[in-house]
């Protein structure tokens, strides 16, 4: 028997919860990772964009907007192979997991029934249902509750039945931060303890020298 030496790869991917984060409803794991993750970032500084406030360069109202995007390739080749252990990829290609995906953009057949049902009896103000607290993980140092803002798939090969066989996603994700969800809440919560690992990672980079760009002392 022989041993790899090669570490062993971890995945990224979805994790649902029950809103409010009280438990795990399921867990998406990327079937493979994609080549390039973007990252973008929105400052929130105070006053100076046409707003009548004047500008404090030196002040930030809280923390930056943070953007995801990342393509996922999903495909049931491999499963078709042996169909014995397969029957959801022979019945269904890849639609449950793109199906999976799409419910985090929907809300339930039961919420839009009870929504309709409140609204038959006459309910004045009826608030949208909650939607299940979703963290996007992309190692155990970087865990962010996020909210899906773009989602699409290109389903690229077809069975017979015309299920996808192969397919593309690509998601856009925004980082909930503790100026959506609070101190209190639970997506709130691991937004703290993000930006406190990416602290400490802050820190193991060092400080360079001012020799090192080109200067003897500041101007």
């Amino acid at each position: 028997m022989s041993l790899s030496s090669s570490p062993k790869l971890i995945k990224g991917g979805l994790v649902v919860m029950a809103p409010g984060g009280s438990a795990v409803r399921s867990t998406i794991a990327l079937q493979y990772n994609p080549d390039t993750l973007t990252r973008s970032y929105q400052v929130q500084g105070v006053g100076g964009d046409g707003g009548g406030e004047r500008a404090q360069p030196f002040r930030l109202k809280g923390p930056a907007i943070e953007s995801i995007k990342l393509d996922a390739e999903i495909d049931a080749t491999d499963q078709l192979e042996f169909p014995r252990n397969n029957a959801n990829a022979v019945a269904f290609g890849v639609g449950p997991q793109i199906a999976l995906l799409e419910a985090l953009i929907h809300p339930s057949v039961d919420d839009l029934l009870n929504v309709a049902t409140q609204t038959q009896n006459g309910t004045l103000e009826i608030l949208p249902p909650e939607a299940p607290l979703v963290l996007f993980v992309w190692s155990k140092s970087r865990v962010v509750a996020v909210r899906v803002t773009e989602f699409s798939v290109t389903e690229e090969a077809f069975d017979p039945a015309l299920n996808p066989i192969r397919a593309k996603v690509s998601l856009g994700l925004r980082v909930l931060s503790t100026d959506d969800l609070g101190f209190t809440h639970k997506g709130g919560t691991i937004f703290m303890g993000y930006l406190r690992t990416r602290e400490a990672l802050a820190k193991k980079a060092g400080s360079a020298s001012l020799a090192s760009i080109g200067l003897t002392n500041l101007p």
